[in-house]
């Protein structure tokens, strides 16, 4: 089977853009324009990876992190955004994120990342989580 892939983003060009390669690499996709449909489809189909945009109307990616870090049975998450400073990576990475890629992203870069995501186990995941930390100055 598989893998399920929720994109999260309130760009229609982006959310195409995704779902296009994505899909040629193997995925299933979901779509998601705002942070409370992308919980709505987190439950109803338990996505694996969870492609996040953190600006958004409605409810905002900060908004889906904190939600999700009450979940015991969480998706991995990815952020994807446009917003690049250290702080907001640090910011993202300690509240529940495996890795962030910030806009614009090269497609097959995003694709390899969502692959590792998958495919990892969770103590590697979390060594690269930790390394990006490091590498922004945070903690």
């Amino acid at each position: 089977m598989a893998n399920i892939v929720l994109i999260v983003d309130d760009e229609p060009d982006v959310l195409l853009l995704l779902r296009v390669n994505l899909e040629a690499a193997g995925y299933n996709t979901v779509l998601a324009a705002d942070g409370e449909m992308a919980l709505a489809r987190i439950d109803e189909a338990s996505p694996d990876v969870v492609l996040l945009d953190i600006m958004m109307p409605v409810m905002d990616g900060w908004g889906v992190l904190r939600a999700l870090s009450e979940r015991e049975n969480a998706p991995r998450v990815i952020v994807v955004s446009a917003k690049s400073s250290d702080r907001d990576i640090v910011r993202a990475l300690t509240s529940g994120a495996l890795d962030y890629i910030t806009k614009p992203f090269d497609p097959d870069d995003l694709v390899d990342v969502v692959a590792r995501a998958v495919s990892s186990p969770p103590e590697e995941l979390e060594r690269h989580r930790r390394e990006l930390i490091d590498r922004c100055g945070g903690e």
